[in-house]
């Protein structure tokens, strides 16, 4: 039997920064199925085709906090419902390692931010200095982006959908970066990274997040286990000297070791260094997190 909601979320605040109030607070372990995140001083709970459970039901209610919940779906383009507590906005901010993010509870399968990536974000952010450039493919709403920003790098936003691009670009403000100092690019990943080895355009950093599944305008399918390696081999084309890549995964049929074999194989000689994800995270294993840092790479 589950213990007290209260004491877990206690237990997952303890080892949390001081600077950030979006965190997971049960990953499906403590009630089977089930996931609890705290996003600012709202929680939202996450099911796969189970009801929660009387027991948790009556615990959240006495919390008194705004509490929805979402049924995990991609296909379910529906806003979470209000389970209980006092009703509040869908669009708000939070804030994670003292970095604002706008979240909106209505944009589909995700909220604006996973935060299983928390701390590749706060290891982006450390990394980045003045006079670097870094490129986020796949950017979403730009939160990897905002990090390398904040640490002095000139960066390049490039994902598919505009919408991203405009989310991206309030995150970038929330911050007080200037825009003029940042480029925003639309458009297929694959195509763009060989433009910029066309154009000889160099990046000192390249975050390589990709969607497990994607279908192009002409119907064409992209997987992760299949088309990593040639992802991480255009990436590579595009580095400077010294450069890096970070390379991540949540595809749940590649392990973490043919994780790092497609990676030995599209960066030959690179050094590949794997990170846990956060602390919080004690259900299944994911997400996949390498840092491949490319000085050995002939490029």
């Amino acid at each position: 039997m589950p213990g007290s909601l209260q004491t877990l979320i206690e237990q997952k605040r303890s080892f949390i920064p001081a600077d950030t109030d979006a965190y997971r607070i049960s990953d499906g372990d403590t009630w089977r199925g089930i996931f609890i995140d705290a996003l600012g001083d709202r929680l939202l709970i996450s099911t796969r085709d189970r009801a929660i459970p009387a027991d948790l039901l009556a615990q959240l209610r006495s919390l008194q906090t705004p509490t929805y919940h979402k049924q995990l779906d991609k296909d379910n383009k529906q806003p979470p419902a209000h389970l209980c507590g006092p009703e509040a906005p869908l669009q708000y901010t939070i804030r994670e390692n003292g970095i604002l993010y706008r979240i909106d509870m209505a944009a589909g399968y995700s909220q604006g931010l996973f935060l299983d990536q928390r701390e590749n974000r706060r290891r982006v952010l450390k990394r980045s200095r003045s006079g670097q450039k870094i490129l986020n493919t796949f950017a979403y709403t730009g939160a990897f982006s905002v990090c390398a920003a904040l640490g002095g790098a000139e960066t390049t936003t490039l994902d598919l959908a505009q919408p991203c691009l405009e989310w991206a670009r309030e995150n970038f403000l929330l911050n007080g970066l200037d825009l003029a100092h940042h480029h925003y690019c639309k458009g297929d990943t694959l195509h763009w990274l060989d433009r910029f080895a066309k154009q000889e355009r160099r990046f000192n950093g390249i975050i390589l997040d990709p969607p497990t599944f994607s279908r192009d305008a002409k119907g064409r399918i992209w997987r992760v286990e299949t088309g990593y390696v040639d992802l991480a081999r255009k990436a590579a084309a595009c580095l400077a000297p010294g450069g890096w890549l970070l390379c991540t995964t949540n595809c749940r049929k590649l392990g973490h070791e043919d994780f790092r074999s497609i990676l030995r194989q599209a960066l030959p000689g690179a050094r590949l260094v794997s990170y846990p994800m956060p602390p919080e995270y004690t259900g299944e294993d994911y997400l996949k997190c390498i840092w491949a840092e490319t000085a050995a790479i002939p490029l």
